[in-house]
This record gives structure tokens, sequence and C-alpha cells, in this order.
């Protein structure tokens, strides 16, 4: 391990204590908040050192699963949180946000960025397009309770049984692929690993939980302002929880689009978006039933909409197994309108 190294350690560690501080102490959100939001940024950068260091290992796709599994703890303990509020709207808009957040405005960045600097970008062709097919159904299936719902169907009145179907077939699905996902595949372009096989794992595992307990900080931090600014629990939770749970992958695969890892960086992206279509949303579901009010698949009709409006264009997009700029800037514009169309409600 090189002084680096031991100094984004030491820096990540600092802003945590400084995050924990500002929380405990009472100190005002916008403080509390500005602190919380370093701390998950560099704690993002060493994951994201973590996973290419574990990618010199096992190969990108398997480190990628690891990494999404990872960097999608900060959703399973907000969601854990605001359901135990009764807050079930919330967590449908930041499980949806999530989902199109991944797959629409990191992707998008992360072409946009990587076609920059390094021009047109090809990927595993093959493996892009069971990505995308895979993304795809699972935003139909997501989709399927509110659509039986909003079109007043014979299955509307039966939403949770429907969504306990659906979140069954999501969690056999996410097992049926996962050894495909797990195969290594060809990335050229990575350094030898430079960590011993211990060190990457701790800094992995630590670095993903402390940025869990920070994110729930952030988002805590973040009520008094959209509270302020009037802003829609569907805007809060779509825009705002989304992006701050998956600050781990924005920072990562934009960073390895950037060094030219296409591969690498969608493996990263996509399956975040994919565990939590997969398998976050469904466990929850079921999770949800020990909660007074359980959380189901039926959405207000935007969200579905928003869900399959993004999987529809992304699949669109990577299908072809090549990316440039200006495909980014799309994916990048497609976001910026949809989040813009939850700011007074879903």
């Amino acid at each position: 391990m090189s002084r680096s190294d031991y100094r984004e350690f030491a820096l990540a560690a600092l802003f945590v204590a400084a995050s924990a501080l500002t929380h405990f102490l009472d100190v005002t959100p916008v403080v509390t908040f500005l602190v919380a939001a370093a701390a998950i940024a560099l704690l993002a950068r060493l994951v994201g050192g973590a996973t290419e260091q574990l990618g010199g290992r096992v190969g990108a796709s398997a480190a990628g699963v690891v990494q999404s599994g990872l960097g999608n703890l900060p959703e399973l303990f907000i969601s854990l949180f605001a359901l135990r509020e009764g807050l079930v709207g919330v967590v449908q808009a930041a499980l949806v946000g999530s989902i199109v957040a991944n797959g629409v405005l990191v992707l998008g960045l992360a072409f946009l960025v990587g076609g920059l600097r390094n021009g047109t970008q090809t990927f595993d062709s093959p493996h892009g397009r069971m990505i995308a097919t895979l993304a795809a159904l699972a935003a139909a299936i997501l989709s399927m309770p509110t659509l039986a719902h909003t079109f007043h169907t014979p299955a509307a009145p039966h939403g949770r049984t429907l969504s306990l179907i659906c979140a069954g077939v999501l969690i056999v699905l996410f097992f049926v692929t996962l050894p495909s996902f797990l195969e290594s595949r060809g990335d050229s372009g990575g350094e030898p690993p430079r960590w011993s096989l211990l060190v990457t794992v701790v800094v992995l595992g630590t670095a993903a939980v402390a940025a869990a307990v920070v994110s729930d900080w952030f988002v805590t931090a973040l009520t008094p302002a959209t509270e302020a600014m009037h802003m829609s629990q569907g805007f809060a939770g779509l825009v705002i929880v989304a992006i701050a749970g998956n600050a781990v992958e924005n920072v990562v695969g934009v960073q390895l689009a950037a060094r030219n890892r296409p591969d690498f960086a969608i493996s990263v992206i996509v399956n975040s978006a994919l565990q939590v279509a997969l398998l976050l949303t469904p466990v929850l579901v079921f999770v949800s039933l020990a909660f007074a009010t359980p959380l189901t698949l039926v959405f207000t009709p935007l969200l579905a909409i928003a869900l399959l409006m993004g999987a529809a264009i992304t699949a669109l997009i990577v299908y072809d197994g090549e990316s440039t700029w200006e495909e980014g800037a799309i994916l990048v514009g497609l976001y910026v309108v949809i989040a813009a169309s939850f700011w007074w409600g879903a």
C-alpha cells in the first residue's frame, strides 16, 4: 500500500468522525449535510479503489456484483427506517429512483465522461444485451401491479398478493441469472492488484457499512431543507435519497469509464440497478410484512412510467455494445426531465 492510500484512509475516517459529531451534537442541518456529503464521497473513493483491487483478482464482473451489493447498503438501511415510520411512499420513490438514477443518470454520466476522454467505447455485447433484456424485464414486472391498479383490472383489489407474486419471481430471476454475472469477462487496462486480498475485503466492508450509516445522517439532515423548500416526498425519495444512497456507484462508475474500463463501469453501475430491482425491492416487500404498513409494488402511475421509460431507453442504448458521449448526454437529459416532473409530487 502506498502513502496516498493511507492518506485517503485517514481523510475518510476524519470526515466520518466529523459527520458523527455534527449529527449527534445537533449542528445546523446545512453543515451536517455538507460534512456527510463529503464523507460519502471519500468513502465512495475508497470503495472504488478497493473494487479495482478486487477486480484485478476475480475479474470485473464478479467484482462489480460484490461492489454493487455493498454499495446498495444505504438503500437497505434508509428503506427499513422509513418503513418503520410508515413512509411507504418515500420508500417506493427511493427504490424506483435508485433504479432510474443508476440505469439512466449514472450510466449517462459514465458514457458522457468516458466518451469525451476516450472516444467511442466498446464493451461485451452479448453481456450488454443480457443486461438490457433483464433490466427491461425487471421494470415490466415491477410495474405490473401499478398497471393492474391504474386500469382497474380484476387484479386491482389484490395489489398486495400480486406484489408478493412479483417479488417472488424477481428473487428467483436474481439467483438464476447470478452465475452469468459472476463469470469473469475480458476487461483489459486494469493495474495489477497492489493490496492483499484481506486488506481489500476489509476496506470494502468497512467503507460500505460506514457509507450506509453516514447516508442515513445525510438524509436526516435533508428533511428540514426539503420542508423549507416545500419539496414533495416523491421528489425527495426519487432524487435526493436515491442519489445519496448511490453515491458509491456514482463516483466509481464514472471513474472507471474515464479510465477506459467500460465493461467494469457498466458491471458496477447496471448491476447496482439490477440488484435493487431483482433483490432489494422484493426482499423489502416480504420484510415489510412485519411492519404496520406493508410495502407493495402498487406505485403511483408516474413512478411506473418513469421506470418503464428509463429501462426502455437504457436497453436501446446498451444493446449495440458500444457507447458515445452523445448517448451519455441523451441519458442525462432524460433523467433531468424525469426528476423535474416529480418536483411537485408523484
